[in-house]
């Protein structure tokens, strides 16, 4: 029997997860499981290109791994782990930022983005971002990484440079393959239906995030962006409508066509109640689960500490292979 491909995914512990991070990669890191040998890792070290609080950092890392733990992530199928435990990140890091060329870094879209978001905290790491993602991915010798569109364009970046750097100084790395999520899970903010969904917006009713209570979830709803109009079918010129029916799509994982039928002749308030409702028996076993764990430190610890053994000995193999071709002692 052949080994299971491995997949690399990993997620920053700032601000508090979403809708949008549960259906459009959590969700789908816990469904392919089985499928895989799974290495997911809390990217902590990204978090700090923005000024953090050290002990809310501490704490959200930790926090983050419980809601993960929630969700479904099981550690008998998967390897969670905090990232700045293993130092061969940021050291592979360096390898790679002196094999990639600045040009290659100043087409990096996201960091226009943050530097026009943060204009007062534009830092070099900020701007080596990438090399530090690419050593993420390549440590682990990784076939399959899964992204969304706007992770293209670094997955792109981490194949050249392991490409390059085979090339250049001897096979070392495994080139990774994006492995493109499913369709149907991009779920934009509720206030602003044309823009994805996100940690950072400020919005009070922009996003509603896995630890929200039920009538908080209701109040989101009701405020979400809809139209003047009064049939409720899946119109992508049609931004606030289309997102709500396309997350009531994936909770409820009926087909478009028996859904429009559902609401027919039915008003927004018929329709948002129905989607405030499977959102919040969706979360609720995710609610429950979160604060069962948060009760038990020392079991989300041992998880995390096993997770670490478990992938230490591919990143000690794979940083002391490309430190050696390189010509470091």
């Amino acid at each position: 029997m052949d080994s299971k491909k491995v997949v690399f995914s990993g997620i920053q512990p700032t601000g508090n997860i979403h809708l949008g991070n549960y259906l459009g990669a959590v969700k789908n890191w816990v469904d392919m499981q089985d499928m895989y040998d799974n290495i997911f890792c809390i990217v902590n070290s990204h978090a700090i290109t923005i000024k953090q609080n050290p002990k809310e950092l501490i704490q959200k890392t930790l926090d983050l791994a419980c809601i993960l733990i929630a969700c479904g992530i099981d550690p008998k199928k998967s390897n969670l782990f905090i990232q700045s435990k293993i130092d061969y990140h940021p050291a592979l890091a360096w390898i790679l930022d002196c094999n990639i060329f600045m040009g290659d870094m100043t087409r990096m879209t996201q960091f226009k983005d943050k530097s026009n978001k943060n204009p007062k905290n534009i830092n070099v790491g900020l701007f080596n971002y990438p090399a530090l993602m690419a050593a993420d991915i390549l440590l682990y010798q990784v076939d399959l990484v899964p992204v969304g569109s706007d992770q293209k364009q670094h997955i792109e970046l981490t194949r050249n440079v392991a490409m390059k750097f085979n090339r250049d100084f001897g096979e070392c790395f495994k080139i990774p393959e994006p492995l493109i999520l499913k369709e149907g899970a991009r779920v934009m903010g509720l206030d602003d239906p044309t823009t994805k969904m996100s940690k950072s917006a400020t919005g009070k009713n922009h996003a509603i995030f896995l630890l929200d209570e039920p009538d908080v979830i209701i109040s989101k709803i009701k405020k979400a962006t809809t139209d003047s109009n009064s049939n409720i079918v899946f119109d992508e010129n049609r931004a606030g409508v289309y997102n709500l029916l396309c997350i009531y799509e994936v909770l409820s994982k009926k087909n478009r066509a028996s859904i429009e039928d559902e609401f027919a002749n039915k008003g927004y308030g018929v329709f948002k109640n129905a989607l405030a409702e499977i959102i919040i028996d969706t979360l609720r076993p995710i609610q429950t689960k979160y604060r069962e764990l948060n009760n038990d430190k020392k079991y989300i610890q041992e998880i995390l500490q096993n997770g670490l053994d478990s992938v230490l000995p591919r990143a000690e193999s794979t940083y002391n292979k490309a430190k050696e071709l390189i010509g470091l002692l």
